[in-house]
């Protein structure tokens, strides 16, 4: 196990959501919750990279992922520290890679369609040349119960809205959810925890609120990530890629219906008719008594 680096952060912190007061079509005034947003910029060895809008739940995750998937980093034994400071609103990443060149790299980016235009860089797509993804065969009663099981992990969008959800989940167990304000940086949260941990994608799930789109692929690909579940669309190039890295792309995924864009030799479907209802049902049961028994 590499050594990690120091994770240093100020005594200043951040809201995740705020209360403001609104006004209805009715006219009637109410008080509303509404997602926080933070600016947060990112330093490699004190040069300016990025600044990226967020929830501020796990910021130095967030940094450590986004550094990563752009390719600005590849060692995490290299890395010294990752300093936040919210009085700043700064996150400064000091490595012993050489980071020479930076400059050029920045200057190579191109914008995505993430929320809050995330961005990809120019050396990713060929560090994913050659990629080799695992085909898991995915049981259509397994995926119900893993949507079931997402549905109590939203604390932020229940409460505010406005906020996108990712997950890394294995077979029904969620092992970790995140939500921000920009599904990229959820992405890049959980990218960079799993990085921190050590643990490897070949049987895991990813899962995310936003839409398939290219970016989305992309980082899923990077973590080693077979199989990508969103309740949301897939754009075009998204699923081109899906298609290109081997990745099973399972869209438009809630309750007891989903549509399979790429993949769909890895699904078993064990459920069909009236029995998927009444499956997502008894899951939502089993999983209220987990919770209860929890809590007791």
């Amino acid at each position: 196990m590499p050594q990690l680096p120091k994770i240093i952060k100020t005594n200043s912190s951040v809201e995740h959501t705020m209360t403001v007061d609104i006004m209805d079509e009715y006219g009637d005034t109410m008080t509303k919750e509404i997602a926080c947003e933070h600016p947060l910029t990112i330093y490699l060895n004190w040069v300016e990279i990025v600044t990226v809008m967020t929830l501020g739940a796990r910021p130095a995750d967030l940094v450590l992922g986004y550094l990563k998937n752009q390719g600005f980093i590849e060692d995490i034994a290299a890395i010294e520290s990752v300093i936040i400071d919210w009085d700043t609103n700064s996150a400064a990443v000091i490595s012993r890679e050489n980071t020479d060149g930076l400059e050029d790299k920045l200057s190579k980016k191109t914008v995505t369609s993430g929320c809050g235009q995330g961005t990809m860089f120019g050396n990713v797509m060929k560090k994913l040349e050659g990629i080799t993804l695992p085909q898991p065969r995915l049981r259509q009663s397994k995926l119900y119960g893993l949507l079931e099981a997402l549905t109590h992990h939203n604390a932020t969008y229940k409460a505010a809205g406005a906020v996108h959800g990712c997950a890394v989940c294995k077979d029904t167990t969620i092992l970790s959810f995140v939500e921000d304000v920009g599904r990229h940086n959820a992405v890049d949260t959980l990218a960079g925890e799993m990085w921190l941990k050590g643990q490897t994608g070949e049987d895991k799930i990813f899962y995310t609120t936003g839409r398939l789109t290219s970016e989305m692929v992309i980082k899923v690909a990077q973590m080693g990530i077979p199989v990508l579940l969103s309740r949301s669309g897939a754009t075009q190039m998204g699923y081109d890629l899906a298609k290109k890295l081997g990745i099973t792309m399972v869209a438009r995924a809630k309750g007891n219906r989903f549509q399979v864009y790429n993949g769909m030799a890895n699904l078993i479907l064990d459920v069909k008719g009236p029995d998927a209802e009444a499956l997502a049902q008894t899951a939502s049961q089993e999983q209220s008594s987990t919770l209860i028994g929890k809590s007791a």
